[in-house]
């Protein structure tokens, strides 16, 4: 009779690693993606439903790991690519992800200002 080790056991969430922060965290939590094209039609496209085939890497759905993976160029290392892939569709699915619902600009007119109540000074 074969025994598991006890931390292994059936019905365990996969760990996956952000490839922006390198924390690691339950795959549910992490945006999964791969890489569809070849040379200079190379793009990242994400995959919430975890089911394209190849490669995937994954990364939080938060813009600052995103543009921690872009500055560290963890997606060619992540993917095992040789050319540079176009970022722009994963970012815009980032984006999107990340915006509050009901919010059209991302932010793009900074916070609100706070207006006092009362008597005018």
């Amino acid at each position: 009779m074969v025994r598991r080790a006890a931390s292994v056991h059936r019905g365990a969430t996969p760990v996956r690693t952000c490839i922006g922060c390198r924390k690691r965290a339950p795959a549910s939590q992490l945006l999964r993606f791969v890489a569809v094209g070849t040379g200079a039609e190379l793009r990242l496209l994400p995959d919430p439903a975890r089911r394209l085939p190849g490669r995937g890497a994954h990364v939080h759905p938060d813009p600052a790991c995103f543009a921690l993976a872009e500055r560290r160029r963890a997606f060619g290392r992540a993917l095992r690519l040789t050319g540079v892939p176009d970022t722009g569709p994963l970012a815009e699915h980032v984006r999107a992800a990340h915006m509050p619902h009901g919010a059209t600009d991302g932010g793009a007119l900074g916070p609100t200002r706070i207006r006092k109540v009362g008597r005018p000074t």
